[in-house]
């Protein structure tokens, strides 16, 4: 990027005002989060804990549809997309592989079990319905088990409050995409109730990157992928008596992406079946994949002895169905995977400073896959937990937990965590953490054809400290954090063998996350952070894709019934692994790029709103992975209806 438009996006985000990404300083004073401690607690009670709150208040300030594009903009997650909307993505948190990121729909797992190393593709999931987004960095086994290994994602579904309400909306522009969306929420006497429905279509665009040169092209990448999804959403509490409640809450996704082929070390729209593949452009393109997602759960909620205890009986479930089809039609591979989970948790209040958590629960999780050659797989895990949550004098608070997991195959799994905080009179907030996490192999890793049943639990250990201060009588905020994350007996697919090995070795990640946010007058709000994060295999290279440096520019400006949000991530260059140009040469690094995303609403009434938004305003060519297209410049516009 030249270094005029480079100066010319920095000033006009700091002029138009955007979306603060450094709302962790601000939830640690004001928010209640859930996600830290398994608990409703106070954001300045959850200890040394590094958390980020993305509030329904500022996902619909940026307008933007997926939980993929809302999560782009925290500090210490990268997500990378193999396209456009709804095709596969990744999450890699602090630098991690996506697998050790365990992904929550209101605390139950979406990670899928029958999926290569049951990591979570979190391209379906649309912002429809969402209370908030909490983001949990460094590992958190001790509380969630498997998978949370580098950190936990929480997208928590809104509940029904006030008078009943309803919405409606619609929203059209750039890929020949359109979106109709609407809903319900209230509560009535003991009801309370929150339901959403959405349908989304996007034309979309080649995902084989029309702008790379050092790709064929001549019929390569002609071919538009388009997306469609329906969501369904939903949550409803009803109150037998003052102490006692019964809560329902579920999320349906059916998706179907259009997708392009890959071969040669890039993709395209087409290649053929012979080794080494040869692109061809004129047979036909129909590769798609359709799929749908399940997650559910119910619980009675008790309130016991004058509030001494509160208690949560739970079962929850996931079904993950995927099915691809290739180019000429035809059905070329299937998944389907179940996850259950039933438990009980409870909190004592042994006093006002002093609660003692705990929790008991089996896991089972399910994969079949014909074209992988499992017929039905399972596993089942039992876990036993304790939590306490001190806050002593002088500002200090300290959480300690630890856990024990019992698999029915490689037996039992001890892990902790200390996250100690001190908060001064004078407004300085010290915080730490330390903790141990594990993932077991999954179910394909194991069993397919390329598995292994000797495997081992991935084991990881990580720590942060940190330094948070207020200035200027609150107007300023402003925090630092130095993380380090260890993981062993990493899980990879080794070619030699053919076969998922565990890597000799360990592979380490670490870096230094900074904001800061001001707020010059009540009307406006400027922010910016900046993530550090150096990472090393077991051979001493880097990890693919994952930025040395990244940055967030952003504020908000709201005047009257107008509201505008500008929201600038920068992102450095990475490495890139196996890729290769149309000669055959090793495609190693991917450039650094910036984009620039604005935002807009203004309130006609108390019933009608107008929105609409501006994504990549200076139409910078970029790519998350190599040789996949990302969006251009593209305009949006809608209407909210509320009554």
């Amino acid at each position: 990027m030249k270094k005029r438009t480079a100066a010319a996006v920095l000033v006009a985000a700091m002029a138009q005002a955007g979306q603060a990404a450094a709302a962790e300083a601000v939830a640690r004073l004001e928010e209640v989060v859930v996600t830290a401690t398994r608990t409703e607690t106070a954001a300045n009670r959850v200890g040394g804990a590094s958390v980020t709150v993305i509030t329904h208040e500022e996902i619909v300030a940026r307008q933007q549809a997926t939980v993929e594009e809302v999560l782009k903009g925290v500090p210490g997650l990268d997500i990378v997309a193999n396209g456009g909307l709804g095709t596969n993505s990744s999450v890699f948190l602090r630098g991690a592989d996506s697998k050790n990121t365990l992904i929550l729909v209101d605390g139950i797992m979406f990670n899928d079990p029958s999926s290569a190393n049951r990591n979570a593709n979190i391209a379906n999931l649309t912002t429809d319905n969402i209370e908030r987004i909490e983001v949990v960095r460094g590992p958190m086994s001790v509380l969630y088990g498997s998978n949370a290994t580098a950190g936990v994602i929480n997208i928590i579904t809104r509940k029904g409050a006030g008078k009943p309400e309803s919405t409606f909306g619609v929203e059209a522009g750039s890929y020949q995409t359109w979106k109709l969306h609407g809903g319900s929420r209230g509560s009535l006497e003991r009801l309370d109730y929150s339901f959403a429905v959405s349908r989304l279509e996007s034309g979309g665009f080649s995902t084989a990157n029309d702008d790379n040169d050092r790709i064929p092209h001549a019929g390569n990448t002609s071919e538009e992928d388009g997306w469609q999804n329906s969501t369904l959403s939903g949550r409803v509490g009803y109150a037998l008596t003052p102490d006692f409640e019964l809560v329902a809450a579920l999320r349906y996704l059916d998706s179907e992406v259009e997708e392009d082929d890959y071969g040669s070390g890039y993709t395209g729209d087409r290649f053929s079946s012979s080794w080494p593949p040869v692109a061809e452009p004129d047979g036909r393109k129909e590769r798609h994949t359709d799929s749908e997602q399940l997650v559910g759960r119910v619980e009675a909620r008790n309130s016991l002895w004058d509030g001494l205890l509160s208690s949560n009986l739970y079962s929850q479930l996931s079904r993950h169905d995927r099915l691809n089809h290739d180019n000429d039609g035809v059905e070329s591979y299937d998944y389907l995977g179940r996850s259950r989970e039933t438990g009980w948790q409870g909190t004592l209040a042994v006093s006002e400073a002093n609660d003692l958590s705990m929790g008991v629960s089996l896991y089972e999780e399910k994969m079949e896959s014909r074209s992988s050659g499992i017929g039905a797989q399972d596993s089942q895990t039992g876990s036993v937990w304790a939590q306490e949550q001190i806050s002593l004098c002088g500002g200090l608070d300290l959480v300690a937990g630890l856990r024990y997991d019992d698999h029915d195959r490689f037996g039992g799994k001890t892990t902790y965590r200390l996250a100690p905080s001190w908060l001064t009179d004078s407004g300085t907030l010290f915080k730490a953490s330390y903790g141990t996490g594990f993932r077991a192999p999954s179910l394909y890793e194991l069993y397919s054809f390329y598995g292994n049943v000797d495997l081992d639990p991935e084991e990881s250990r990580g720590w942060d400290a940190g330094i948070e201060q207020e200035l200027a009588e609150g107007r300023v905020l402003c925090g630092i954090t130095y993380f380090a994350l260890t993981f062993a007996e990493r899980i990879d697919y080794d070619f030699l063998t053919s076969r998922y090995q565990q890597l000799p070795g360990d592979t380490r990640t670490k870096g230094v996350e900074t904001f800061l946010r001001w707020q010059p007058v009540q009307s406006l709000t400027l922010q910016v952070n900046h993530t550090y994060t150096d990472t090393s295999d077991q051979d001493g290279k880097r990890l693919a894709r994952r930025p040395l440096h990244k940055m967030g520019l952003g504020g908000e400006y709201r005047q009257g019934r107008a509201r505008f949000n500008a929201d600038l991530l920068w992102v450095g260059e990475r490495d890139e692994r196996g890729a290769r140009d149309l000669n055959g040469a090793p495609v190693t690094t991917l450039a650094s790029y910036a984009v620039l995303n604005l935002a807009a609403s203004y309130d006609l009434s108390e019933t009608v709103q107008l929105h609409g938004r501006i994504d990549n305003f200076f139409d910078k060519e970029y790519e998350e992975a190599w040789s996949y297209a990302t969006p251009g410049l593209s305009a949006y516009a809608g209407v909210r209806l509320k009554f």
